[in-house]
């Protein structure tokens, strides 16, 4: 049975929702085994950028939790069509040196089966560079 909209949506905004709570895990098991996730940029210049498979994102966003002391993402706004969401988010944290972490990005997920099957996050790569790789 396919999801509805609203169902699609539901599970974008629950996987952001649960990475804020720190449910970690909760949040990976909406991503399905074969998902992939692209973060913008060059995969050399922040080298986090280019392509992951869920193994990856996962290894990705336990390295990016463990510097912070608190983390809240948001999503400000969620425009789905079939299974297709497109979300407007920003996060905000403390980092572990007593940093700052304030961004804003665009989420576009394919959600199928329930599932996050595929996420294109395009962010402000100068700031994720200065905020996860300069001193």
């Amino acid at each position: 049975m396919s999801m509805t909209t609203h169902e699609a949506r539901d599970v974008a905004r629950d996987f952001f929702a649960r990475f804020t709570a720190g449910d970690v895990s909760g949040a990976l098991d909406l991503i399905d085994g074969d998902a992939t996730w692209w973060l913008l940029g060059r995969p050399d210049s922040p080298p986090f950028s280019g392509l992951y498979t869920k193994d990856g994102i996962t290894e990705l966003l336990d390295q990016l939790r463990s510097r912070q002391t608190r983390l809240s993402v948001t999503v400000r706004s969620a425009v789905a069509e079939d299974d297709w969401v497109a979300l407007e988010v920003e996060s905000r944290g403390e980092l572990e040196d007593g940093r700052t972490h304030h961004s804003r990005y665009h989420a576009l997920m394919r959600i199928t089966g329930g599932k996050i099957f595929e996420v294109r996050e395009y962010n402000d790569t100068q700031n994720a560079f200065a905020l996860w790789l300069q001193p």
